[in-house]
């Protein structure tokens, strides 16, 4: 016997409207069960339920059923002062969005609450709009710093997006998750100042998750003018920082760091010893064979293998130069 399904999303429906919450928690999971998208302005009317349950299992069953129409309401969400809801929502709406709902997103983007506003724009950054910029830009002077954070994270996810002065003054930033965010972001723009300040960071920065950030941003840029910089930061007094910085100089470097990467070969982390030893394979200095020869007996398996391929391309180079 066949089971009219009308009837039943109507009997479900209906109990949705139930002054009993047990009832209506009943309802909506056998909406959330029954799958069906008929139901989807009964659960976005759910959304106001004065049970924050009930609203969670519609944000879920809404995200379930993955209809546009749910956008709008779902980011109405996320000034829940319940926290499961916001991030129920927020998970949701990452899956939902696309480039349709952009002036939805950022008219929310107004709106004053705080967590509306950080979550659009982490939203923002699936859509990958440059149109989004100029509505970006004013929280780089926000009062409240995870505000600037997710701003300038954000703005490495628009496209075309090469230089942008504004946000050059967050790598001086007094809070250091906005300084973080702001030397990762700056990896990918060309500002004529960008360099510099990264390598200025790069050596002054107090907090070691700022400068390792830097250097995997000079490790984009590969800038001749880096090297210095990044010859300092291989006696950083933390490995991520000495590690990052050897990496980057993997694109860019020349003799003049070639005592530093050497003594990388040494380094307690066995991290930096493989990166200091790709590098002076790649500088192409012959003059290094000996110090390599001697990390050959390294404890860590990458280590020794990364250390082999270095001699290998050195002794290549070597056979290809004339009269040596």
């Amino acid at each position: 016997m066949q089971v009219d399904t009308d009837d039943e999303l109507n009997q479900w429906v209906e109990l949705l409207r139930s002054p009993n919450l047990d009832e209506r928690l009943v309802a909506i999971k056998s909406l959330q069960h029954l799958g069906d998208e008929a139901a989807v302005y009964p659960l976005i009317s759910a959304l106001q339920d004065e049970s924050t349950v009930v609203q969670k299992l519609a944000v879920t069953t809404l995200w379930e059923l993955a209809s546009p129409v749910a956008v709008a309401p779902l980011i109405d969400c996320l000034d829940s002062a319940d926290e499961e809801i916001r991030s129920e929502a927020l998970a949701a709406l990452g899956e939902l969005v696309t480039q349709d709902d952009l002036l939805t997103l950022l008219d929310a983007l107004r709106r004053d609450d705080v967590n509306v506003q950080l979550s659009v724009l982490i939203l923002l950054r699936k859509i990958h709009d440059v149109q989004a910029l100029p509505y970006i830009l004013p929280f780089f002077e926000s009062e409240n710093a995870q505000l600037r954070e997710a701003a300038v994270t954000t703005l490495c996810y628009l496209n075309q997006v090469k230089t942008c002065p504004p946000v050059l003054v967050l790598l001086s930033d007094p809070a250091e998750v906005v300084r973080r965010a702001a030397a990762l972001t700056l990896g990918h723009l060309a500002d004529d100042q960008v360099v510099p300040l990264l390598c200025q960071a790069l050596t002054t920065d107090s907090d070691w998750q700022v400068r390792r950030n830097v250097a995997k941003s000079l490790a984009l840029h590969a800038a001749t003018e880096a090297i210095p910089a990044l010859g300092k930061a291989l006696q950083d007094e933390h490995w991520q920082v000495r590690k990052f910085a050897a990496q980057a100089l993997q694109n860019v470097a020349d003799d003049s760091v070639l005592p530093d990467l050497v003594q990388g070969l040494s380094d307690e982390y066995p991290d930096v010893r493989r990166d200091a030893a790709i590098a002076l394979g790649n500088l192409g200095n012959p003059s290094v064979l000996n110090s390599l020869q001697q990390t050959l007996d390294d404890p860590d398996v990458d280590v020794r293998i990364y250390t082999q391929r270095a001699m290998q391309k050195l002794q290549a180079s070597r056979q290809e130069l004339p009269n040596v």
